[in-house]
């Protein structure tokens, strides 16, 4: 499917959220000018009635769906039935009914959650199949992997054109540090100024600390996918990844070096400490589509501290 930007019309799911934010920089960076990006209030993507209101309003060529109900562990603790049922249903229609629309091309996002909570690292895609998720995520991982079943089996029966790929934890300015929904990096970047600033003498953080976490910039996983609408036109899954992992214990000693906290960090081994392990095999990205990931991992976090403390009241 050759693209020239500037010639479509474009929606973008979730273009209001974060990773959205770097998605819609990309694509008019990349000479996109027609792009529509739905808000809830206005089309409730989980609603039948909007999906279709959405379709009939904007006459789009291509959708990139990012929009999702998210949050970290104990988030998807608390939810498990609206996280599946609301990731789902957004998915579930936004493809049929672009199908029935005559849609030229959807990306979809699923998510590294759907994964077996035991797959060998790194995980390759041929893995996605060969086992349950870790139980703390599993719903919101399933509903994500159906994505890949409906769009395989709509290529195969109707020739509809759809993609699906599997980000890991991504991060970087902008993000969510609500630390009742927050993942990981915005929570601990979130902890860490704000015991600084009081003079804190203690962090509390989540599990023993042991399990590893891969985390991709989301201006990284932005190239990747506006790359993947461009360049790809096949419906096997594909990872996207930043290609190395570190165990949380270090991560959170890394983030109190950059965020100047010189306390001690008491680990909560009471509080779940999801998949065990987790990392990418990237080689499909790059032989596909000639993706790889070039934002440096402290970088990238020097660039998120320094933005939330910039930007803290909006942030928060």
């Amino acid at each position: 499917m050759e693209i020239d930007w500037s010639k479509e019309r474009i929606v973008v799911t979730g273009g209001a959220g974060f990773l959205g934010g770097f998605v819609l920089e990309e694509l008019r960076r990349r000479g996109a000018a027609n792009i529509v990006v739905p808000r809830t209030r206005d089309y409730d993507l989980v609603e039948i009635d909007a999906v279709r209101r959405l379709y009939r309003d904007a006459r789009p060529t291509l959708v990139i769906h990012l929009a999702a109900r998210v949050g970290g562990i104990g988030a998807n603790r608390d939810n498990p039935g609206k996280f599946f049922y609301d990731n789902l249903m957004m998915g579930v229609q936004l493809i049929e009914e672009g199908r029935r629309a005559g849609l030229r091309k959807l990306v979809a996002t699923g998510t590294i959650c759907a994964y077996p909570k035991f797959t060998p690292v790194p995980f390759k895609e041929d893995d996605l199949w060969n086992g349950y998720p870790e139980e703390t995520n599993a719903p919101y991982g399933l509903a994500k992997k159906m994505l890949l079943v409906q769009s395989q089996a709509y290529r195969q029966q109707y020739g509809f054109n759809s993609i699906v790929l599997f980000p890991v934890n991504l991060y970087g300015p902008n993000d969510n540090f609500d630390l009742r929904t927050s993942h990981v990096i915005p929570a601990l970047i979130r902890k860490f100024v704000e015991a600084r600033e009081r003079g804190e003498k203690q962090v509390t953080v989540w599990g023993t600390g042991s399990p590893s976490r891969e985390f991709l910039h989301a201006r990284d996983a932005a190239e990747a996918i506006v790359l993947a609408a461009e360049k790809y036109d096949k419906s096997d899954p594909v990872n996207v990844g930043a290609g190395f992992e570190i165990r949380i214990r270090d991560l959170a000693q890394l983030i109190a070096r950059l965020t100047r906290y010189q306390g001690e960090l008491i680990w909560d081994a009471s509080k779940p400490d999801g998949q065990p392990r987790r990392m990418l095999d990237t080689s499909r990205a790059r032989a596909e589509f000639g993706w790889k990931a070039g934002i440096g991992f402290e970088e990238g976090l020097k660039e998120t501290i320094e933005w939330f403390e910039r930007h803290r009241q909006e942030a928060l």
